[in-house]
């Protein structure tokens, strides 16, 4: 069995746009007729570039190869070019296509692809979502508005969520990290108290930043969010500067999450060896996959740190995240995108199952997947701007700031 063809979807999200403007799935087929799906969360360059970036990958370093030889293919993208580091772009090409290879090996033997990883740890995983606004809600004021947050986060507790992830602190600039506004403080903390007040003891608080904050500025805020007892703290500081987050970490008694922008287990181990983090989210359609992925996470259980794997993608990368966290046994929890319905579902005919707050382990081979490639082709991303994008302005600290909670827009 060998790699012979690959086909490379980039799909536009209609709004709102929950997971990005775009998504891109990539579909290999072997000799053999089989085939498999990944999916590719690489956002410094444009959708149509990063087309032709996965197929470079794919011709120099996979075209012809056995799937079963993911180690080799592994190194041969990570070595490429006479680098042999960590590289954004060429590993999260590579991870989309690595978690094809998977989706592959698993038809081919006719099993999920947890038990080829070493078998079923968890029947089902916790999930948690972002707060969303709700269908009365007015969206653009939804993410400054504590009272908005508080209702959609009762909603998706009476829903079944035991976990809610919310995003007050923006903004996020392509300056670096920045000292936060008094007003970004006090927003945080009453949208805080007003989401701690609605849900009670029923779910945990996750409190989001993406980096944004100086060292200083990171921990003011951490301190101030300490009496909502939250269950983590999301990269507070920018994901390059490691002792930074690690200061961070032992100023704040709040748990430090990061991981969503980091690549490779040589990324992920530094995070640990400094005591930076205790919970990691690796995104499996950028961390190299999910062998690389089940690597980080058996580095995190010896460090006694957790797993909670990342999403703001399509239902591929969900899916693949799902395969890992069967399996492992220091998953927290994973991300979802509210229950996994809307297009993102119907991208994969809703063939995961999303039920009272968990997701249950798949059973159906690869996978576990029926991805609908007739809506995937109708719906084709025709711009080229990025998966996300920052604001060039910095943080205003006269009039407030918001950020649009992600959206397509």
């Amino acid at each position: 069995m060998k790699l012979q063809d690959l086909e490379i979807f980039i799909v536009g999200n209609p709004p709102p746009g929950w997971g990005g403007r775009y998504f891109i799935f990539v579909k290999l087929t072997t000799n053999t007729g089989i085939t498999g799906y990944g999916e590719v969360y690489s956002a410094s360059i444009g959708p149509h570039t990063m087309k032709s970036v996965i197929e470079d990958v794919f011709e120099r370093h996979m075209m012809g190869e056995n799937p079963e030889n993911i180690e080799m293919m592994f190194r041969r993208a990570y070595s490429s070019g006479f680098t042999q580091r960590p590289d954004l772009t060429v590993i999260g090409a590579f991870s989309g296509l690595e978690i094809a290879c998977w989706d592959i090996l698993g038809k081919s033997h006719d099993r999920p692809i947890y038990a080829l990883l070493g078998g079923k740890m968890n029947d089902r995983i916790r999930s948690y979502t972002y707060l969303y606004p709700m269908e009365h809600h007015d969206n653009s004021a939804f993410w400054t508005s504590p009272e908005m947050q508080a209702e959609s986060a009762a909603e998706m507790v009476k829903i079944g969520f035991t976990a809610i992830k919310f995003d007050p602190a923006g903004p996020y600039t392509s300056r670096g990290g920045h000292m936060p506004a008094m007003t970004d403080i006090d927003l945080s903390v009453r949208m805080c108290a007003a989401i701690r007040d609605a849900v009670g003891t029923k779910a945990d608080l996750l409190f989001g930043t993406h980096g944004q904050f100086t060292t200083a500025g990171a921990i003011r805020l951490g301190v101030a969010l300490e009496p909502y007892n939250p269950l983590w703290y999301e990269e507070p500081v920018p994901p390059d500067n490691i002792n930074s987050m690690a200061k961070v970490a032992s100023a704040v008694r709040i748990p430090i999450a990061t991981g969503e922008r980091l690549t490779t287990k040589a990324e992920f181990s530094a995070v640990l060896r400094d005591g930076a983090a205790t919970i990691l989210q690796p995104a499996l359609g950028r961390s190299g996959g999910i062998l690389e992925t089940k690597k980080i996470a058996a580095i995190a259980e010896v460090h006694n740190a957790q797993i909670a794997p990342h999403l703001y993608a399509g239902s591929v990368e969900w899916a693949a995240n799902i395969q890992l966290a069967v399996n492992i046994p220091n998953i927290l929890m994973a991300e979802t995108i509210l229950t996994g319905c809307g297009f993102a579902g119907d991208l994969i005919n809703n063939s995961i199952v999303w039920e009272d707050g968990f997701i249950l382990a798949p059973s159906e081979p690869g996978l576990g997947i029926e991805f609908n490639e007739e809506l995937a082709r109708s719906n084709p991303y025709k711009e080229n701007r990025l998966h996300l994008e920052m604001q060039d302005e910095s943080c205003d600290y006269k009039n407030g700031n918001s950020f649009i909670g992600g959206s397509s827009d």
